[in-house]
């Protein structure tokens, strides 16, 4: 398995995709998919049977971040 760069907690920068030029920090990695949840980016609506409709993260490629 690859040593990731960017660990939770860190500040990144989206630098593609419809949420480019975001800034936030990462709230969770993913490193056997390889992917990362920013937060305030990718947001996306959840049913959910006793909270109704929640917004939330969603996870996004890690090759599309860099540290900021």
């Amino acid at each position: 398995m690859k040593k990731l760069k960017i660990k939770k907690g860190s500040n990144v920068e989206v630098i593609t995709g419809a949420d480019r030029g975001r800034k936030g920090s990462v709230l969770e990695v993913d490193s056997k998919r390889m992917k990362v949840r920013v937060q305030g980016v990718r947001i996306q609506t959840h049913y959910d049977k006793k909270d109704g409709l929640k917004k939330m993260e969603g996870f996004i490629d890690y090759s599309n971040v860099k540290l900021a």
